[in-house]
């Protein structure tokens, strides 16, 4: 079978297609069929070598992600129907999601155990619930742990990725007021379709200013801060005191550079990455929660461009070019 090999930190061109031997479920393993595969920005920040000290993972190693596909064979006693979906009628034939984490997804058949399975509703395309569920177990966590509620003002950056326009739709569907960051005018104008009250275009030198005349003089109660950097710093200025701020991007390089004292004089809640760091139990509850909101037409991810398994470095240029919105998926 094809499988994708970062074979070195670097660009997109340490990314080779490779034959391997099928692969072989060991107990409580299954092999999924792969139809889709998730990339995430932060998966072109590991190949170049980037958060190592989050992400620990040396070349040779398959690119990962998280696949939608169905399922192929079931090792050991594994299809008794235990996991993530339940029902006692086993998994074999099903149609599945699973995360992989950093390694193993960007393959023509993926091995993953049993407890790592999620059904995916009938009537939801294997593209659509590979491009939403990871992002949207994130989305949910990040506003889960926010608190968002009805009538607070939110301000998100990088309200165009595919996590952002997830996080647009979920805070709106709460009754937030979303005021959005993102890039250009399409951008922009797909924030704005998603349901933010107001979209204010990064690239204008003013973005703060105008960010704060949409949000009132206290700010935002809670900042979804997806960019980091100096943006993301910025935005921190632009929290109301007694605020929330979540610095859970870096697609710049870093995350915010906002310390806990910072946050504590303003009486600030400061949450990091970490809050978006669940167990296995929680990230398959909410996965199952985001394929449900997504089969009933709540939540619509965004698929800015599709690739064969065999154009990875295509999609990750595309990926580190930033001028696709939402997401880019791999397809088998």
């Amino acid at each position: 079978m094809r499988v994708v090999q970062v074979t070195a930190f670097g660009g997109p061109e340490v990314l080779r297609t490779e034959e391997v031997p099928d692969p072989v479920p060991g107990a409580g393993e299954v092999v999924i069929d792969v139809a889709a595969v998730d990339t995430m920005f932060v998966e072109t920040q590991v190949r170049a070598g980037w958060g190592l000290e989050y992400f620990p993972v040396r070349p040779p190693y398959v690119l990962g992600g998280g696949v939608a596909g169905t399922v192929r064979t079931v090792g050991g006693d594994g299809d008794n129907g235990i996991g993530n979906g339940g029902g006692g009628d086993g998994w074999s034939g099903r149609r599945v999601v699973a995360s992989m984490g950093m390694t193993g997804g960007a393959v023509q058949r993926a091995v993953a155990p049993v407890s790592a399975l999620v059904p995916v509703p009938d009537g939801l395309a294997l593209p659509t619930a590979a491009a939403v569920f990871q992002d949207g177990v994130t989305a949910f966590a990040l506003l889960d742990a926010t608190a968002v509620t009805a009538g607070e003002r939110v301000l998100i950056l990088g309200a165009s990725g595919g996590m952002g326009t997830l996080l647009t739709q979920l805070a709106a569907a709460r009754g937030a007021r979303v005021v959005g960051v993102a890039r250009g005018a399409r951008k922009t104008a797909l924030v704005r379709e998603l349901g933010a009250d107001s979209v204010v275009d990064g690239t204008d030198g003013d973005w703060p200013a105008r960010a704060r005349d949409a949000l009132g003089p206290a700010g935002a109660d809670v900042v979804l801060d997806g960019v980091g950097g100096t943006m993301g710093a910025v935005a921190f200025s632009l929290t109301a005191d007694g605020g929330r701020f979540s610095a859970h991007g870096a697609p710049t390089g870093g995350f915010a550079a906002v310390t806990p004292r910072e946050a504590a004089d303003r009486g600030i809640r400061l949450l990091t990455i970490a809050e978006a760091q669940l167990s296995g139990e929680v990230r398959g509850r909410l996965a199952a929660r985001t394929l449900a909101e997504a089969a009933a037409g709540r939540l619509r991810p965004v698929i800015g461009a599709t690739y064969p398994l065999d154009r990875a470095a295509d999609a990750h240029r595309a990926i580190e070019g930033r001028e696709l919105v939402g997401k880019v998926l791999l397809t088998v």
